[in-house]
């Protein structure tokens, strides 16, 4: 019986279905999205100003999906510039409601609007004298009624075949936390830099934060002979520091030029005799450079646009003081 189940779900049939159900579902889900976007009015103005006065934290708090979504939101206000947390109605009845201070602005998700444990909450912040923004919907609610705010997220019908599991209505209250947190930021003037440092770790960070500077060969490291060395003494330089380049520097230990494994191919197809040649005579005297504090993203679009595998890192002074190669980017994840 379980093998004819699954050749009825292989069938070509079955698989249309599945395709047509899912195209359904997300058909249902843009509309209700494009049906919020027209009710984005005066009401989302004020929420807005609400949130640009706000001194302390946006709190958000939600029971059953509704919390799922408001742990998204507040996540998404926390890393876009907004200091915001996410706190379970429930806990802020026995205890965690400690947490909110009177420079705080909250957030209250209950699409009924008439969610006990939300509710419940509701005299503490009137204690606090504090402003709260409900997203409801039903503007007719309990909730909605005694809100500073009551952003309208009400949706025709659910994305489910029975009409019941919340599906574009969740949809429709993260679009909405997502106007609201989007819109703040950039009132805000929320950099690259900032999103970057609320995110150290991850991959994006990695991309904004780090700087040549931080994983370049310096010191000992970075290869580097005089302009007047033997060619020979550039090779062994290049053998012992494995970059496949060696910088040349002058007398004043400022840039001269570069030589690298392809100047060296270049050299013997023309004959050169490595042991009698001076390096300065066979060098790149015009290689690219990067200036301290560039991104290495920045030096690896440079890479990959001049299809090279190292940079010099120059001072103010034109010395260098760092060579960055593509393995040094590759060790750090950012490819």
């Amino acid at each position: 019986m379980e093998a004819n189940k699954t050749l009825d779900y292989q069938s070509p049939d079955k698989i249309a279905e599945f395709i047509r159900d899912g195209r359904d579902v997300i058909r249902q889900e843009a509309d209700a999205l494009l049906a919020l976007a027209a009710r984005i009015n005066d009401n989302f103005a004020r929420a807005c100003q609400i949130l640009l006065q706000c001194e302390g934290r946006v709190i958000v708090t939600g029971i059953g999906k509704s919390g799922h979504i408001g742990r998204k939101i507040a996540a998404t206000f926390a890393s876009t510039g907004s200091p915001a947390f996410f706190l379970h109605p429930a806990e802020a009845k026995h205890g965690d409601a400690g947490v909110i201070t009177a420079k705080d602005v909250m957030l209250l998700l209950s699409y009924s609007g008439e969610s006990e444990e939300v509710l419940s909450i509701i005299p503490l912040i009137r204690h606090l004298q504090i402003p709260f923004i409900s997203l409801t919907g039903n503007a007719n609610s309990s909730l909605a009624k005694v809100a500073a705010v009551n952003l309208d997220v009400q949706v025709e019908k659910e994305a489910c075949q029975l009409g019941l599991a919340p599906t574009s209505s969740t949809t429709v209250t993260l679009a909405m936390g997502d106007a609201l947190a989007m819109t703040i930021s950039k009132e805000r003037q929320f950099t690259v830099e900032q999103f970057a440092m609320s995110h150290p770790g991850g991959l994006l960070g990695r991309r904004l934060l780090l700087k040549v500077d931080d994983i370049m060969n310096t010191g000992d490291a970075m290869p580097a002979v005089s302009d007047q060395a033997s060619l020979t003494t550039a090779l062994m330089e290049i053998t012992d520091k494995r970059l496949g380049m060696t910088t040349i520097v002058d007398a004043d230990g400022n840039l001269a030029g570069i030589f690298t494994d392809g100047d060296l191919r270049r050299a013997l197809n023309n004959n050169v005799d490595i042991r009698q040649t001076v390096i300065g005579q066979v060098m790149n005297s015009n290689p690219r450079t990067l200036a301290t504090g560039t991104h290495v993203t920045d030096a690896l679009n440079i890479m990959k646009q001049f299809k090279i595998t190292s940079l010099i890192v120059v001072n103010v002074e034109r010395k260098p003081v760092g060579v960055v190669h593509m393995h040094d980017i590759l060790r750090v994840g950012i490819v």
